[in-house]
């Protein structure tokens, strides 16, 4: 028992800081220039989410979805598993997403996105900006190489926060179903990268409570306007 005692969460860590970040820059290479792509189709992301049509959620999932499954494929399972055996069942969650994702927003037609609907949308933007901007820095600037920087649409962390940001414009009830994944990653991440000592291990967890708050606001805000058009009908 008290071997057990003796060991950190470290300990079980498959592998080292150095190891997992050299990775994102082999990983960059690998896939180079898939990256400009990737943040173009964000910036359409934002030329869409701006222009009210009957296809707009399909387009914006189709352009997350597809992230998530090349996440999942070119990310996922050509690289991480080579450090990290759970790697496949995480890719899995993965396509998961992305299917929902699709099953949600293009079949089903039932995403509308309005991101200037109440400041809760306006944060779901921020957070979106973020994850297609600001995050890709975050390495430079604690001191990693600019290589092993991590992009929206191709790397895990801005890919899922840049989703959690854009199902927060949704104009109704949160779609729970969509943000499920997307909040385990995020405890996952930061669990990994507090584990690895890292200075930005707390953006995944706190973001993630951050939306899950903004989403029971949203719900609560559905559910005081029904109460009031019921009494007004009444």
């Amino acid at each position: 028992m008290r071997d057990w005692l003796s060991y950190t969460p470290s300990d079980f860590l498959l592998f080292s800081a150095r190891t997992y970040y050299r990775l994102f820059e082999l990983y960059n290479r690998a896939i180079w220039p898939a990256q400009l792509l990737a943040l173009l189709l964000g910036l359409v992301i934002l030329w869409r989410l701006h222009r009210a049509s009957p296809r707009q959620g399909s387009a914006v999932t189709v352009i997350l979805a597809t992230g998530w499954l090349w996440t999942a494929w070119a990310y996922l399972l050509e690289h991480y598993d080579t450090i990290n055996w759970a790697a496949r069942y995480l890719a899995v969650g993965f396509v998961i997403e992305a299917v929902l994702l699709i099953w949600t927003g293009v079949v089903g037609s039932r995403l509308l996105f309005q991101p200037h609907g109440d400041w809760i949308s306006w944060t779901g933007m921020g957070l979106f900006v973020f994850a297609l901007v600001v995050q890709p820095l975050i390495g430079p600037l604690v001191g990693r190489d600019w290589r092993q920087a991590e992009i929206f649409g191709v790397a895990p962390d801005p890919t899922v926060l840049a989703t959690l940001g854009i199902l927060l414009t949704v104009h109704t009830r949160p779609p729970w179903g969509l943000m499920i994944i997307p909040l385990l990653w995020c405890g996952l991440s930061g669990a990994t990268l507090w584990t690895m000592g890292s200075p930005e291990a707390w953006i995944m967890p706190v973001a993630a409570l951050g939306a899950l708050g903004l989403a029971v606001c949203r719900v609560l805000s559905v559910r005081g306007q029904g109460r009031g058009q019921a009494e007004h009908r009444g």
